[in-house]
C-alpha cells in the first residue's frame, strides 16, 4: 500500500458512476431551447426531450416496472424511440430494442428470453407484435401502442394504452435514478441469430457512456451537429448515437423510412451534417433518380459500418459531397469499435489509392483499450504484413458484459482474455486492420483460401452492379467454389459472361466465380446481406 491509497477514498463528492443519461441532463440545462428532435413538422427542445424522458420513467414506475426489469420496444426511428433510450434506464430498467424486420417467432423468443415486462409497439408493426406475443411461452407483457402523429400508418391497436396517454400520466420532475454501479445493465440487444436462437448482448452504463464519447471523437461531431437517422435505432442502440448526439447538444432528425427521396430532402431541408448506415444506405443515396438529388453546398459526414465499402462506392460518395468514415465493430462491442482514422498525407494519393485506404477498418476507438489480430489457436499476434490472416479480437470497456443467461457462449467469446469477433483480417505495418472475411465466409477451393470480400470488391466496380455477394458452393472436385449473387442497378443489363470477363481483369483465375446468379439479395434491416440464406441457395445452383 502506498501513500496514495491512504485516506483518499471514493466519496459521493469525488466519484459518480458513469452513465450517458447525464448527457441529456446537461444539454437540457445548458441548451434548454435548442432543438433536440425534428420529426416531420414536430419540433422538440432539449428541455422538452428531457421532461418527456423523465415522464416516461415515472410512468413506467407507476405501471409497476421495477429496477432491473426489461422494457422492449418495436419502434421505427421516431421520437418515442429516442425517449426510450433515456426514460427506461432513468427508472433503472433495461431497454431492449427489437429488430422490426425479424419474424414473429424470433421476436417471441426474445420477449420470453428477456422476460419483458412492458412492450411499446409502433402501430405499423402491430401485426408482427401480436403474432410474437401469441407465440410467447412465458407471461405476456403490458402493451403500449405508439401511434405516430406525423406519419399515419395502417395497423390495429393492441391495447387500451396509447403512448402519449401513457407519458401524460408521468411526472416531468421525476427524480431519475443514477445507477448505483456503472456496471449495471442499460440495454439488451439480440444478435441476428443466423444459426439457432439469437443471443442477448448486455450493455452497461459505463460502456454506453464511453461509446457515446468515442462516437463524438471518431465522427468528428462538433457542438450542435444535425444528425439524420438513416441507421435503425434498434441496431446496437443506433450504435449508441441516441446518447452521443445529446452529449454535444445536437439535433436528431428522425426518419421513419429510409427512402431516397426522403433522405435527400432531409439532407437539404434540415442542413444535415452527419449520418450513419451500412453500405446499402450509400447505394440508396447514390442510385436515387437525379430529380431527387439536391445540391447540399457542404460536405456531409457519413459514418459507415458493416461490410467494407467497395472502393467504387467510396469514390462515388466523395463525388457527391460526402466524406465517408469507415467504422467496424459488432453487437458485442456496442457497435463500432474501430475507426479508419484518416491521415492528411493520404489526401495526396490518387482516387483509387485513397479508396483503398478508406476500405480498411482502421485502428481502435479512443474508448477501446486494445485491438489485435491473432491466431485463434495459439493466441499469438499475426505479423503486421498486411497478408497473414488471423482473427480480429477486442479488449476493453466497450465490450459487452456478456450474453444474457448463456454462460457457455460468454466464456467461449472471452476465451484467453479477449473478445473473439469471428472475423478474419490482417494487420498492416501501420497497425491498421483490414477485414478479409468472416471465418465462416472464407471459401476454400482446391486447398486455396479465397476471400469473398476480395471477389465482391471486384464485382462492385462493375458499372451495372448495384450489390453483390459471394458465397461458397459445395463442389465434389474442389470442395468449394465461389458463387456470385448479383443485383443489377435499375435499367442496367449484364450477362454472366460479362461479369466473368470483368472479373478476369482483376482476379486470379482460381478466385473467379464459377457460378453467377442474378437476383434480389436478401438483406437485414440494417442493409447487411444475409449470406446464410445465399449459402443455402448456392447448394441448388
Amino acid at each position: 500500500m502506498s501513500i496514495y491509497d491512504v485516506d483518499l477514498d471514493k466519496t459521493p463528492a469525488n466519484y459518480q458512476p458513469l452513465t450517458p443519461l447525464s448527457f441529456l441532463a446537461r444539454s437540457a440545462s445548458v441548451y434548454p431551447d435548442h432543438t433536440a428532435i425534428i420529426h416531420g413538422k414536430q419540433r422538440t427542445s432539449y428541455a422538452g426531450f428531457y421532461g418527456r424522458s423523465r415522464k416516461m420513467a415515472s410512468a413506467l414506475v407507476k405501471a409497476g416496472i421495477k429496477k432491473g426489469e426489461t422494457v422492449s420496444a418495436i419502434l421505427a426511428n421516431t421520437p418515442a424511440m429516442l425517449e426510450c433510450h433515456y426514460g427506461v434506464p432513468m427508472m433503472g430498467g433495461v431497454l431492449n430494442t427489437l429488430n422490426t424486420r425479424l419474424d414473429a417467432a424470433t421476436i417471441g423468443f426474445s420477449l420470453d428470453h428477456a422476460e419483458t415486462k412492458l412492450l411499446i409497439v409502433d402501430k405499423e408493426f402491430s401485426s408482427l407484435a401480436k403474432n410474437a406475443i401469441q407465440l410467447m411461452k412465458g407471461p405476456k407483457p403490458i402493451v403500449v401502442d405508439y401511434v405516430d402523429p406525423e406519419f399515419p400508418v395502417e395497423g390495429e391497436r393492441l391495447s387500451s394504452i396509447e403512448y402519449e396517454q401513457f407519458i401524460a400520466g408521468g411526472d416531468a420532475e421525476f427524480e431519475w435514478l443514477w445507477p448505483a454501479d456503472e456496471w449495471e445493465a442499460i440495454s439488451l440487444n439480440y444478435t441476428s441469430g443466423t444459426t439457432g436462437n439469437p443471443k442477448g448482448v448486455v450493455y452497461h452504463h459505463r460502456g454506453a457512456y464511453l461509446m457515446g464519447s468515442g462516437n463524438v471523437l471518431a465522427g468528428n461531431l462538433p457542438r450542435h451537429p444535425v444528425y439524420l437517422w438513416t441507421l435503425p435505432m434498434f441496431h446496437c442502440n443506433g450504435w449508441c448515437f441516441p446518447w452521443a448526439i445529446s452529449l454535444v447538444a445536437g439535433t436528431h432528425v428522425t426518419l421513419r423510412w429510409v427512402r431516397s427521396n426522403l433522405v435527400w430532402s432531409a439532407l437539404a431541408d434540415h442542413n444535415v451534417t452527419h449520418l450513419s448506415g451500412a453500405p446499402i444506405v450509400m447505394s440508396t443515396i447514390l442510385n436515387a433518380p437525379e430529380n431527387e438529388k439536391r445540391r447540399l453546398g457542404r460536405t456531409v459526414q457519413f459514418m459507415t459500418a458493416a461490410a467494407p465499402p467497395p472502393e467504387a462506392v467510396l469514390s462515388a460518395m466523395a463525388g457527391q459531397g460526402f466524406n465517408v468514415t469507415h467504422l467496424y465493430g459488432l453487437t458485442e462491442t456496442y457497435g463500432p469499435a474501430t475507426v479508419n482514422d484518416w491521415k492528411a498525407v493520404w489526401d495526396e494519393l490518387d482516387s483509387p489509392a485513397r479508396a483503398t485506404k478508406k476500405a480498411r477498418q482502421g485502428v481502435r476507438y479512443h474508448s477501446l483499450e486494445d485491438l489485435t489480430v491473432m491466431d485463434p489457436e495459439t493466441m499469438e499476434p499475426v505479423p503486421a504484413d498486411g497478408e497473414t490472416m488471423g482473427e480480429v479480437m477486442f479488449r476493453g470497456n466497450i465490450v459487452m458484459k456478456g450474453y444474457l443467461k448463456n454462460p457457455k457462449a460468454t466464456a467461449e467469446a472471452f476465451k484467453g482474455g479477449w473478445f473473439h469477433s469471428g472475423d478474419l483480417g490482417v494487420m498492416h505495418a501501420d497497425q491498421y486492420i483490414q477485414l478479409k472475411d468472416r471465418s465462416k465466409d472464407i471459401i476454400i477451393s482446391g486447398g486455396e483460401n479465397i476471400s469473398s470480400i476480395e471477389v465482391e470488391d471486384c464485382l462492385y466496380k462493375h458499372p451495372a452492379i448495384q450489390a453483390a455477394a459471394v458465397v461458397a458452393k459445395p463442389d465434389d472436385k474442389w470442395g468449394e467454389t465461389p458463387c456470385a449473387f448479383i443485383e443489377l442497378k435499375p435499367g442496367k443489363t449484364a450477362s454472366a459472361e460479362d461479369i466473368l470477363e470483368w472479373c478476369r481483369q482483376g482476379l486470379a483465375k482460381f478466385k473467379l466465380p464459377k457460378h453467377v446468379v442474378f437476383t434480389e439479395l436478401p438483406k437485414t434491416s440494417t442493409g447487411k446481406i444475409q449470406k446464410f440464406k445465399l449459402r443455402e441457395k448456392a447448394k441448388d445452383v
